[in-house]
């Protein structure tokens, strides 16, 4: 099987063919294919969106002493699932 590194959302992933990889959130309707280059052969590689996940929650505490000062946040990223389809 041919390997392949794609860069999508500033990060380097090495796939194959039949690859289920989550990448940062694009803005594609579930089921559209999608090109990325490959940044070692210059190949492209084929992807389909198969659907729309959130990351783990992720939560945030500010605090400082002696003020009363508390603040508590959140955050969870989300991601796009994508099988990696063909690399040509």
């Amino acid at each position: 099987m041919e390997i392949a590194v794609i860069k999508t959302g500033g990060k380097q992933y090495k796939v194959q063919e039949g690859d289920i990889i989550e990448i940062e959130k694009l803005t594609l309707a579930k089921d559209k294919s999608i090109d990325f280059d490959d940044i070692l052969h210059g190949k492209k590689v084929r992807a389909k969106v198969l659907d729309e996940v959130k990351g783990p929650k992720v939560k945030i505490l500010k605090y400082k002493s002696k003020v009363g000062y508390r603040k508590h946040m959140g955050h969870r990223q989300k991601y796009n699932k994508i099988k990696i389809e063909k690399i040509l």
